[in-house]
């Protein structure tokens, strides 16, 4: 590894190197990208094919105008002939109408039962008694006010007739005040006034006896007739508009506590009206247009409102006997039409819900991913700060999604879906941006809460479905009710999966009645409608992205990156500077438990030069660590586990150290610690002198890690994980290039074309050497080795410890490992871990011969003669211990100072002679026995303490 010194990466060089990975991960994994695409347009597709067997069904004769065939001519030969008066009900709809029928314009009369009374909620005692009810015979009441009492008096005075043309036309009932209760319609081909089992209302200011007739009406060649009933009007002065608001308002059902129905005709401000001057505003009673955003909105009976208005002021202006005669109200000619239905307006904004949301659970898993993988905490390890990995995938999500919703727009554009060719095209790119914008930056947060991917697939689909459906069975019916606070929905709009369906709710609107009526859709100067809600979701929706946004990185620094910065991470830089000493910043530290006189005096000399080292401010030792802790809590009434206790240690550069231990001795919590992955519970480390208490996001700029499982991008080579790495430890160039190429070539993945073939198709013996060289790339300063070698061959292994020998100049090592081949061959020291604590610490040599000062004897008979060999052993040795025997086989230790090897030769030939020996050996101490000698006492020294 011949890297050059070279200082920490900068923003952008980080920021390139993982734009260089995204894209290539992104180019081997474009199958998916493409299927993520293409969801929208085949759902297009879908409707597309739904919206075909539809109309196919619709398009059938029952639902064609009426035809019959004519014979013109008198040849025999009949002409189709198509026409509304061949048609049933069910199939005038769809009947060409060039010549639409004529009909008397007619007032909004309410029915008799819910007409304006007096009563306690309304107590003016100039309306009726409440007892006309029962009879079905109340009067029917408009209200006026003004400024001029007089003036109002005499206009609304003239409002209503005293006499009635019975005539029996239809067309004469223009000339009087005629009214119904019946429900307007969407149009007026037909109006329902004539045709229904209601009568015609004649308002006058007195009825007489006979104030009962009949008029015919002729529909579709049938006849039949209408009966027209008169009905007296009152016209009663206010004394202001907010007594006309306040009575019109208690007259409403929700109105009044008693929910009574007081309903008046209609009423007329004339406000500075005079002579020279007509200003005039009608109040209506627009419920019966049926605006409940489920349909086209229903007509309304008020242009004979306005011309009774008109008729009043000519009247006062010239005198009795001037009219405008009003004659007769139709519809625009139409044209044979079909019966459709847009599917895209009615059904697509539950459905289009769901396209938009299911980016959701796409970016939620894509971020959980390379958190359970510890493939983000691996970047971060490797050098990759918080700021280039937040703009770089925000980035990539927000391309990726911008391209799915740009493909579902022109797509469904193209084949001709109303909810998007319709509707201003700039609104809906705004609306799409800014709500993708919004959803990357939720799931941003939500993956800071989570760290498995099937619980946040789960999460991230139940918010999918259960936002569409929420929104189209709850949430649009509270929209639909005009009764229901628009305060509540607005909060309710607060969540994020209502503010979309919001908004797709009002363009399925527009697009539905700007179909419906030959209009366009919703354009920009339909936000200032007060009954858009899309103006306010567009403000609701550009806050919280900053705010869920800012969050997001809160929480994600605070609990989620590594060991997280804390609660209160953001108020560090007002903190005071720290001082420079070591000892004065370990001053901070916590008390510890560890027992300093139980120490042997290995452990206490390597703490005791820790103390030294932090009283001066030393630039030759790579890591120091001191009075190191970890406990874990205690759980379901057990005790707390001490994972470290007080751990002392101070590691040079060049110095590879070994740590070995049983497994749960400690050595996996104490790397932990070191890299960034657990927080300790009381004192600290330096690594080149910063604290990985507060600075760890400066150590990852010179550290390196070979995690105990290989943490690697499946879909990427050997090559491109060095590549990427090598940019992260700011490499650049020609430098980075032979990097790359020493790297492969020292660890046997160079030659064969094995550097480009994906790391998902190596062995596990491959995986481990690239891990291998991931960690040294780029010069670290310190490395972390977590058992380099498993799973390698022998002679994998033995090339390895080539590397990790010159790889260790100018650098400190850390290893962990249960090979003692290993650590005797790679390792300057070694310590040997035990239940949480350091036990012993030298080097390979130093700790067999301190441990180590004896021979190991074994011998192997039948079970017969297991004494004799013991007794042998004693005339050898008088102190010797043994310390194994099974079925014969018996292993003794031999102090060395009492024993020479020729002896030993000598006894076992004389006792071949009296007993058969099957067989027997002599062996100096190993690492391996020195190790399991040290873990016995250990193990015995806690459960005497």
């Amino acid at each position: 590894m011949a890297d050059t010194s070279h200082g920490p990466a900068s923003f952008w060089t980080q920021a390139d190197a993982l734009l260089r990975k995204n894209l290539t991960f992104q180019k081997r994994n474009i199958k998916e990208n493409i299927r993520l695409v293409s969801f929208p347009i085949l759902l297009c597709l879908l409707l597309v094919l739904v919206q075909t067997l539809v109309n196919h069904e619709l398009d059938k004769p029952e639902n064609r105008c009426g035809c019959i065939c004519i014979d013109t001519d008198g040849d025999g030969k009949c002409e189709k002939v198509c026409a509304l008066k061949y048609s049933t009900l069910d199939q005038g709809a769809s009947c060409p109408i060039p010549d639409p029928p004529q009909w008397p314009p007619l007032l909004q009369v309410p029915a008799p039962n819910h007409r304006a009374v007096i009563s306690s909620v309304i107590p003016y005692t100039d309306l009726p008694n409440e007892s006309c009810k029962r009879t079905g015979s109340c009067p029917v009441t408009m209200l006026f006010t003004g400024k001029n009492q007089t003036l109002g008096e005499v206009l609304a005075g003239n409002m209503f007739r005293s006499t009635l043309n019975s005539s029996d036309t239809l067309d004469n009932l223009a000339s009087n005040v005629s009214g119904s209760e019946s429900m307007p319609e969407l149009s007026n081909f037909l109006d329902p006034a004539f045709y229904s089992d209601l009568p015609i209302y004649n308002v006058q200011s007195q009825c007489s006896q006979n104030s009962i007739f009949s008029v015919p009406i002729n529909i579709s060649s049938i006849q039949m007739q209408q009966e027209v009933r008169c009905v007296q009007g009152l016209h009663l002065w206010r004394n202001s508009s907010s007594e006309v608001n306040s009575e019109l308002y208690k007259g409403y059902k929700k109105g009044n506590s008693e929910r009574k129905i007081n309903e008046i005709l209609a009423a007329y401000d004339f406000s500075n009206s005079n002579g020279n001057n007509f200003n005039v505003s009608i109040w209506y009673n627009s419920t019966f247009k049926n605006d409940t955003g489920s349909g086209p909105i229903a007509l309304l009976r008020l242009p004979r409102l306005v011309n009774l208005a008109s008729n009043a002021y000519l009247e006062f202006l010239q005198g009795s006997g001037t009219d405008m005669l009003f004659e007769f109200v139709k519809e625009m000619p139409k044209p044979e039409s079909k019966l459709r239905l847009d599917f895209s307006s009615l059904l697509g904004t539950l459905f289009f819900t769901w396209v938009i949301l299911q980016l959701f659970p796409v970016v939620l898993t894509s971020l959980v991913y390379e958190k359970q993988q510890k493939l983000r905490i691996m970047m971060k390890m490797h050098g990759l700060g918080d700021g280039p990995y937040w703009m770089i995938s925000y980035t990539y999500f927000l391309t990726v999604s911008s391209i799915y919703m740009l493909c579902f727009v022109i797509f469904g554009s193209l084949i001709g879906l109303k909810f998007f060719t319709m509707n201003e095209y700039s609104i809906q790119f705004f609306f799409y941006f800014i709500y993708i914008n919004l959803q990357i930056s939720l799931a941003f947060l939500v993956a800071a809460m989570f760290s498995d991917v099937k619980t946040s697939t789960v999460i991230g689909y139940i918010f999918v479905f259960g936002s569409g459906l929420l929104g189209g069975f709850l949430f649009q019916f509270f929209v639909q009710d005009t009764s229901f606070p628009r305060g509540w929905i607005i909060v309710l709009e607060l969540y994020p999966g209502f503010s979309l369906y919001r908004g797709l709710y009002e363009f399925a609107q527009y697009a539905f009645n700007g179909n419906y009526m030959g209009t366009d859709g919703m354009q920009w100067g339909d936000l200032s409608d007060s009954n858009n809600g899309m103006r306010e979701v567009f403000i609701i929706m550009v806050v919280e992205w900053f705010l869920v946004l800012l969050f997001a990185y809160y929480v994600d620094q605070a609990v989620s990156s590594g060991t997280g910065k804390g609660t209160f991470f953001c108020l560090q830089r007002f903190r005071k500077k720290k001082l420079s000493s070591f000892r004065m910043r370990s001053l901070r530290r916590q008390g510890s438990k560890v027992s300093i006189e139980m120490e042997k005096p290995d452990v206490g000399q390597e703490r005791e030069k820790v103390e030294k080292l932090l009283l001066d401010s030393d630039t030759t030792h790579a890591v120091i660590c001191d009075n190191l802790k970890k406990v874990y809590s205690g759980r379901d009434g057990n005790p707390e586990k001490f994972a470290v206790r007080g751990l002392s240690l101070a590691l040079s550069r060049g110095e590879c150290f070994g740590m070995l231990g049983p497994n749960g001795a400690g050595k996996t919590s104490f790397i932990n610690m070191m890299i960034g992955l657990t927080k300790s519970t009381s004192g600290t480390a330096y690594v080149q002198g910063l604290d990985i208490k507060t600075q760890m996001d400066e150590i990852y700029t010179s550290m390196g890690v070979c995690p105990q499982h290989d943490l690697l991008w499946e879909t990427l080579t050997g090559r491109e994980h060095l590549l990427f790495y090598g940019r992260l430890k700011n490499l650049k160039g020609s430098a980075l290039i032979q990097a790359v190429e020493e790297s492969l070539k020292s660890v046997n993945l160079f030659y064969g074309g094995v550097a480009d073939k994906q790391a998902g198709k190596y062995s596990g013996g491959m995986k481990r050497r690239l891990s291998v060289a991931i960690s040294l790339i780029g010069d670290p300063k310190v490395v972390y080795m977590d058992e380099p070698s498993t799973g390698l061959d022998p002679a994998s292994r033995n090339n390895l410890w080539n590397v990790v020998k010159r790889a260790k100049q100018d650098r400190a090592i850390i290893l962990t490992t249960h090979s003692m081949e290993e650590a005797e061959v790679l390792c300057d020291r070694l310590g040997v871990f035990v239940d949480g604590s350091l036990q012993c610490i030298g080097n390979p040599k130093e700790l067999k011969a301190r441990y180590g000062g004896s021979y190991v004897f074994t011998m192997t008979t039948s079970s017969n003669h297991e004494e004799e060999v013991e007794n042998l052993v004693r005339r050898l040795s008088p102190n010797a211990n043994k310390i194994y025997y099974l079925s014969g086989t018996q292993k003794f230790e031999l102090p060395k100072q009492e024993v020479r090897i020729a002896d030993v030769f000598e006894a076992v030939d004389n006792a071949k002679h009296r007993f058969t020996v099957f067989a027997w050996g002599l062996a100096d101490t190993t690492l391996e026995d020195v190790f399991i000698k040290v873990a016995l006492e250990a193990q015995a020294s806690n459960v005497l303490t």
